[in-house]
């Protein structure tokens, strides 16, 4: 089983990834980008340059996402384990979707050409938990410390993360993510939980 864990920077995603881990000890604990290949180091690069082609960008994401799948993914799943990603091809469609708004040379919805992209090699989430918080809120949480935690920025990423909402309505589970957050990570347990028990 693949469960994702997606939001805006700042919605407290990768604490609730952290927290799971004492729970599901024996799941696999995974993150995009990754933090342990080339393909990620040169997506962290990207992600620390303003001036960074937004296109490039994105299938450097891509490639570390194809990497990631390969190497970590599907091997998992072929176990039978419970794989548990912070963030997974969602964050790619809303973030680079967004960023890519702004290319005047593509000729294409920028969300439906990322989702298209991928839609040949990815292997789609069983769940994603979607913790849902302002733009304004993120990017306060998150400190502003980089061109994808900007209000205005995350703004679009939001509007992006409602589409896809509303398109796969089966898979994704909306967590309030202003909540405290132990009643975060509570809720968030007792939707995995149920998930993992009628798999």
């Amino acid at each position: 089983m693949l469960v994702t864990l997606e939001g805006l920077d700042g919605s407290g995603k990768t604490t609730v990834w952290e927290s799971l881990q004492e729970r599901y000890p024996d799941a696999v604990f995974t993150r995009e980008p990754t933090n342990d290949s080339w393909y990620g180091d040169a997506v962290y690069r990207s992600i620390d340059d303003d001036d960074a082609d937004s296109l490039a960008e994105l299938f450097l994401y891509t490639a570390d996402h194809a990497d990631h799948l390969s190497r970590v993914i599907e091997p998992a799943l072929e176990r039978g384990d419970l794989v548990i990603s912070d963030r997974y091809s969602d964050s790619r469609f809303a973030y680079q979707g967004a960023t890519l708004e702004t290319v005047d040379r593509l000729d294409a919805d920028p969300l439906e050409y990322v989702v298209d992209v991928h839609e040949p090699f990815s292997i789609p989430p069983d769940l994603t938990i979607y913790l849902d918080v302002d733009p304004e809120t993120a990017a306060e949480r998150a400190g502003a410390t980089n061109k994808f935690e900007r209000v205005d920025y995350l703004e679009s990423v939001q509007e992006n993360y409602e589409r896809l909402l509303e398109r796969h309505p089966d898979r994704f589970v909306r967590v309030d993510a202003t909540q405290a957050q132990a009643a975060v990570r509570d809720e968030v347990e007792g939707i995995l939980a149920d998930a993992v028990a009628t798999e």
